[in-house]
């Protein structure tokens, strides 16, 4: 039992020390259909793997294939080796058991070293963009912006709820105007919802999803010198008509 322990260790620790790119030892009745099979790729994808192979419907007993196993990840962040390394090391100390009992234990074994080691926690991935500009706003902040962009925006397409909040993140960085998305907001008679009361009603999923965008991703989905919107058909001031137009989002005219 000893020589078991020792070969599933030896075992685990070339699994540890192997690249991104594994390589496979072809064995009676693999075909190419079945490897990429076992190991979560497409053809594509293993042909892609291996240029090496002119003919990938002629493999023989010995060839090397290249495989690259698929990793999950769970909602807690949680990322594991995929499945098909537990399947390898088990074929690979199998032969050792020389009975039912060995077998049983060799599998425990072989389940206990992949709970401890075979597990990674990584960290969730944040742009730098993403981290930097929402942290320079509070969570109220985003949330009046969210329930502006849902009073003027609510019928318009998801692109242009984010046009919306671009806007006032325009104004926010603009000498013109104020320095705050809550000044920029409530200053007098610039917004509808602001004089209408609609500015109170609770922000949407879509709503806060595109403040999110504009935020990060999506910043530039107007340009910077844009820093007004109207709908033409039914605005009763004409004034913006006269000033340059920088994008057309649904029913809305954006402004610079």
């Amino acid at each position: 039992m000893k020589i078991l322990v020792t070969t599933i260790m030896f075992i685990l620790s070339f699994l540890f020390a192997a690249t991104p790119s594994f390589a496979y030892t072809v064995k009676q009745g693999d075909t190419i259909t079945k490897i990429a099979s076992e190991n979560n790729l497409s053809i594509q994808e293993i042909t892609e793997l291996n240029p090496q192979i002119q003919n990938l419907n002629m493999i023989y007993v010995g060839d090397t294939v290249n495989t690259e196993p698929q990793k999950r990840t769970s909602p807690s962040n949680i990322v594991s080796y995929s499945d098909y390394k537990i399947n390898l090391l088990a074929r690979l100390v199998r032969s050792e058991a020389q009975s039912e009992d060995e077998l049983v234990q060799i599998n425990k074994q072989i389940q206990t070293l992949y709970a401890a080691n075979l597990v990674k926690k990584v960290k969730p991935i944040k742009t730098k963009i993403a981290s930097m500009e929402i942290q320079n706003y509070s969570k109220h902040e985003i949330d009046l912006l969210a329930r502006l962009v849902r009073a003027e925006a609510q019928t318009e397409p998801f692109e242009g709820k984010i046009a919306v909040a671009c806007v006032v993140l325009n104004r926010v960085e603009s000498s013109l105007f104020p320095d705050t998305i809550k000044e920029v907001i409530y200053e007098p008679g610039q917004f509808q919802p602001v004089s209408n009361g609609e500015i109170h009603e609770p922000a949407d999923e879509d709503s806060i999803a595109a403040v999110k965008e504009a935020l990060t991703e999506k910043r530039n989905i107007v340009p910077e010198s844009t820093l007004f919107f109207y709908n033409p058909d039914i605005a009763t001031s004409r004034w913006l008509d006269s000033r340059s137009t920088t994008v057309v989002i649904g029913q809305h005219v954006f402004k610079k």
